[in-house]
């Protein structure tokens, strides 16, 4: 494989077979669990959405696994897919020296498991995924936004989010505070080309010429 990710025409990363060993087959054995593959460094386990609280369970739990940590959580959009959203956890064992990547998958409307009652420090995260890309966990009690404001509108990483977004701050002098109001450009909204004009040109008059016979 390239030293950079291989990608497929979606472009989304391409699976590299994992590499037979007790491990693997130990991960591919536990139900809900999809397929075990690497992306290039990293072990990856793909599960299934309404197996996923049993799973992590187990990862933390089994001696076999030993993940004590998750120390991350975080959100991918694929507007092509049905079910656009990744939801990715990155797990840690201490006592192994190891680090797992695992995904799952869903769209706006259907949860997934919340594991904050298995790592507590994981709701913070998925209220950051909630927030972001609007995906919502089941068993999760805060889901306040956690990175816009309270009046926000939409999830701003999902990739059909508006470069303009849906509201503005301003401050208003009658009321003498900041209040939220809707976009309102002050010109149509511009796509700029930043290409100098040498760098912009692709032909020169004359060119013709070197390909004449």
């Amino acid at each position: 494989m390239a030293e950079q990710d291989q990608q497929d025409a979606a472009g989304a990363p391409v699976a590299e077979a994992a590499p037979v060993d007790g491990f693997a087959a130990d991960l591919t054995a536990l139900p809900g669990v999809v397929s075990v593959f690497w992306q290039g460094a990293e072990r990856v386990v793909q599960v299934d959405r309404a197996s996923l609280a049993p799973v992590m369970q187990t990862l933390r739990d089994d001696e076999r696994f030993a993940f004590q940590q998750c120390m991350d959580v975080c959100g991918v959009d694929w507007p092509q897919r049905g079910e656009r959203f990744d939801v990715v956890y990155q797990l840690l064992s201490l006592t192994r020296n190891d680090r797992l990547r695992v995904i799952t998958t869903t769209d706006e409307r259907e949860p997934v498991p919340s594991v904050s009652a298995i790592w507590p420090g994981a709701a913070w995260w998925e209220r950051e995924v909630w927030d972001l890309f609007g995906v919502q966990f089941d068993g999760l009690a805060d889901h306040r936004r956690i990175m816009s404001d309270y009046g926000f509108e939409g999830h701003p990483l999902r990739k059909d989010f508006p470069l303009t977004g849906h509201v503005e701050l301003r401050y208003d002098a009658d009321e003498q505070r900041v209040v939220y109001d809707h976009v309102a450009l002050a010109q149509e909204f511009r796509h700029f080309d930043f290409l100098s004009p040498w760098e912009a040109m692709t032909t020169l008059p004359g060119d013709e010429k070197a390909s004449a016979p």
